[in-house]
C-alpha cells in the first residue's frame, strides 16, 4: 500500500464546504488544518487592489490528508469542487510521497508503506 499526503492551500471561507466534502468520502482517514498567510505571484495577479497594497499577506488555510494512493484522486476532486471560485487566489493542491508513518502512542508503523 503506497501512502500519499495530499496538501492544499485554500481560502479559509471554503473550509466548511471542504470539510463536508471530505467527510462524505467513504473511509476518509482524517485531515489536519493550519492557518497560513501568503500571497500570489505578482505576475499572476496583474494590477493590485488597494486592499492588497495595504496588506502584505492574505489569510489562507493549509489542509493535509494522509491517505492510501487509491484515494488521492477522490480527495483532489473534493478539494477542487469545494474550493474553486474561479478567481485568482483559489489556492493549490499537490501530492507528496510518504516514506513512513508511525503512530506516536505505541511507536508502531502504520501499515506497510511500499
Amino acid at each position: 500500500m503506497r501512502m500519499k499526503e495530499v496538501r492544499a492551500i485554500v481560502r479559509p471561507s471554503r473550509l466548511p464546504r471542504l470539510r463536508e466534502a471530505l467527510r462524505a468520502i467513504p473511509n476518509f482517514p482524517g485531515v489536519t488544518v493550519w492557518a497560513a498567510d501568503g500571497f500570489t505571484a505578482p505576475a499572476a495577479v496583474g494590477k493590485r487592489t488597494v486592499r492588497e497594497e495595504l496588506t502584505e499577506f492574505s489569510h489562507k488555510t493549509l489542509v493535509c490528508v494522509l491517505c492510501e494512493e487509491g484515494m488521492v484522486e477522490t480527495i483532489r476532486q473534493a478539494v477542487f469542487d469545494a474550493c474553486s471560485t474561479g478567481t485568482v487566489g483559489d489556492g493549490l493542491v499537490w501530492v507528496v510521497d510518504v516514506g513512513e508513518i508511525h503512530r506516536i502512542r505505541d511507536r508502531v508503523e502504520v501499515g506497510p508503506v511500499v
